[in-house]
């Protein structure tokens, strides 16, 4: 993830031992020093409206419950334009299926759910435009050359060559629309 200028109107939602200096750290556990302890699970969470323009969110929405609702709350509490950088592991990595906490599964196109031209919008209604979608796969000299394939082609990657080229993580860049 590029570096974030961080605000107090930044959000680092699952920061665990990651803090974002300048910006409000969130986490379920006061172990590792957040400046709001709150379950992500529980609803609504604890901030207002329109609140934040950037969102950091690594590592921690496959431990979510209900992606539909934790969306539906980024919606809410992110300003019009405001940008939300999500992290989360490939459906291809080993990592997205070891992890015994990991809830969910993610491919390219998970995301396009909550955008208006998706056909099965109407699971939510939290709108946000994609900025870009990395597939990111472990640094290797081969993995360099499969990178460039596969995100440049990234349907026909996830549906013939994730198992045999297997990705990392997925960065994604969304843009709050209201």
């Amino acid at each position: 993830m590029s570096e974030i200028p961080a605000t107090r109107r930044t959000l680092n939602i699952g920061s665990g031992p990651r803090r974002i200096e300048g910006a409000v750290n969130l986490d379920i556990t006061p172990d590792t020093g957040p400046d709001v302890v709150h379950d992500l699970d529980e609803y609504p969470w604890p901030f207002g409206d329109d609140e934040f323009d950037t969102v950091v969110a690594s590592d921690v929405i496959e431990h979510l419950d209900d992606i539909a609702a934790a969306m539906g709350e980024l919606h809410r509490i992110c300003a019009r334009g405001a940008i939300v950088h999500i992290n989360v592991p490939h459906f291809s990595s080993d990592g997205a299926y070891t992890d015994p906490t990991h809830r969910h599964y993610f491919g390219a196109f998970t995301f396009d759910y909550f955008s208006e031209s998706h056909p099965l919008r109407f699971y939510s209604r939290a709108r946000f435009k994609n900025r870009s979608t990395q597939i990111i796969f472990r640094p290797t000299l081969f993995n360099k050359v499969v990178w460039r394939a596969a995100n440049r082609f990234p349907r026909a990657y996830e549906q013939r060559w994730a198992w045999i080229f297997p990705a990392w993580f997925l960065a994604i860049q969304l843009e709050v629309v209201k």
